[in-house]
């Protein structure tokens, strides 16, 4: 999951990147406003989330998520904000905003709100997503093969994630590093070959024998599997 985080308190932004990236997301991080309008309707694909504070000098939060919702933009949008009066909650949610969250906050309410909103989309995602003899349980992190649980690292677990929600679809290389990592890492590097091996390595084949990542010369790879329900 890649994450963009729009906040002008550096001390603030710092922390939620830092943590953010514990748990496993990709996270860019940006303190000026147009810069974030900009960066958001030019790159609206690749973000999965946006956490956007409120109060930010120049273009305050509440009138970049009312710009780019009348862009097209349907990125889930969290705002920061230190008021909370209900008035002021009402007009956030009516400009766009899919959820918001009043300072100061914990980072466990943090990421309840995300994990709450990243389940709203357009179609429901599953909480625990079955491709072939693949499971994966989103809420504890876990994933198992034919019911043996197999150890993953933050990346591997992602980079799978976006497989298993898109399995028998060929993902460009371009896609998988956007969805994974940030927008400072370099795209032409191996690091997408590497943990493409490794999960090869732990995942090994099919119940047919088949190799479960097929690798499309030029393009990307693709998860060959049943989805179950």
């Amino acid at each position: 999951m890649h994450i963009l985080i729009v906040e002008d308190e550096e001390r603030l932004a710092k922390a939620l990147k830092k943590g953010l990236e514990l748990k496993g997301y990709a996270v860019d991080w940006l303190a000026d406003s147009e810069k974030a309008r900009n960066r958001i309707l030019l790159y609206r694909s690749e973000y999965d989330l946006i956490i956007l504070d409120l109060m930010l000098p120049g273009i305050d939060g509440a009138t970049i998520t009312e710009s780019v919702r009348q862009e097209g933009v349907t990125t889930p949008i969290i705002i920061l904000t230190a008021r909370n009066e209900t008035e002021h909650k009402v007009d956030l949610l009516n400009k766009g905003a899919d959820d918001y969250i009043v300072k100061p906050f914990s980072f466990e309410e943090l990421l309840a709100r995300i994990n709450s909103v990243l389940r709203r989309p357009t179609q429901s995602k599953p909480v625990v997503l079955k491709v072939g003899d693949l499971e994966m349980d989103m809420a504890t992190r876990v994933v198992r093969k034919e019911g043996t649980e197999v150890p993953l690292t933050l990346k591997e677990f992602s980079l799978l994630e976006c497989f298993m929600r898109q399995p028998n679809e060929v993902l460009s290389r371009e896609k998988l590093f956007d969805h994974v990592w940030d927008f400072n890492s370099l795209s032409w590097s191996n690091v997408l070959d590497v943990h493409m091996k490794n999960l090869r390595k732990k995942l090994g084949t099919d119940e047919n024998g088949d190799n479960l990542f097929e690798t499309v010369r030029g393009v990307g790879y693709r998860l060959a599997g049943e989805i179950r329900e």
